[in-house]
């Protein structure tokens, strides 16, 4: 009988203090988990351990947010989203601001206009299940793109299922003008 050394066994992702692990931060834990559960049953399943974890805070603002990367350089009504966020920082063009985002699923829930200020924008993706921006994450095989949205993410908010749609998720970020 030889002494083969055993290989460490995998310690699970620690949440920061306070805050509940959520396992759809690994991608292999994803993709092990969708081989045996239907596409809306492992959406409900992630948006629970997205609830029980909450915001992860780690870049809350849409502009340099890691988890948004892919999303920033995706080209909508001429501009790509990045471009976007710029021109509102900057101050220009207000009355375009809502309908770029919308493109999106990005709604504007709180903004200031005025032109020398800084924006205090407060914009809300949409994370449901049939939402605009999951064709992106899905072409590029990231897979658990949700969960890793909530950890950069100021807040999340998830409105209950009601008879005519499915359960909401939001990932709130915010979006400042730079500092002076």
């Amino acid at each position: 009988m030889t002494n083969k050394k055993q290989p460490p066994a995998k310690q699970p992702v620690e949440a920061p203090t306070g805050r509940v692990a959520n396992p759809f931060l690994s991608a292999e834990f994803y993709k092990r988990m969708r081989d045996y559960t239907e596409r809306d049953a492992a959406f409900s399943k992630e948006l629970k351990a997205i609830g029980e974890s909450g915001a992860g805070k780690h870049s809350t603002d849409m502009r340099t947010a890691p988890s948004l990367q892919l999303l920033r350089a995706v080209v909508k009504k001429g501009l790509s989203l990045e471009t976007m966020l710029g021109r509102i920082v900057q101050g220009v063009e207000l009355g375009l601001w809502e309908p770029w985002l919308s493109s999106f699923g990005i709604e504007i829930r709180g903004v200031n206009y005025a032109k020398p200020e800084q924006r205090n924008a407060r914009l809300a993706l949409d994370m449901s299940l049939a939402c605009k921006v999951n064709s992106v994450f899905a072409n590029a095989g990231v897979v658990n793109w949700r969960s890793l949205v909530a950890e950069d993410c100021a807040q999340v908010q998830i409105d209950k299922p009601t008879e005519k749609s499915g359960a909401k998720i939001y990932a709130i970020f915010y979006l400042d003008a730079p500092g002076k």
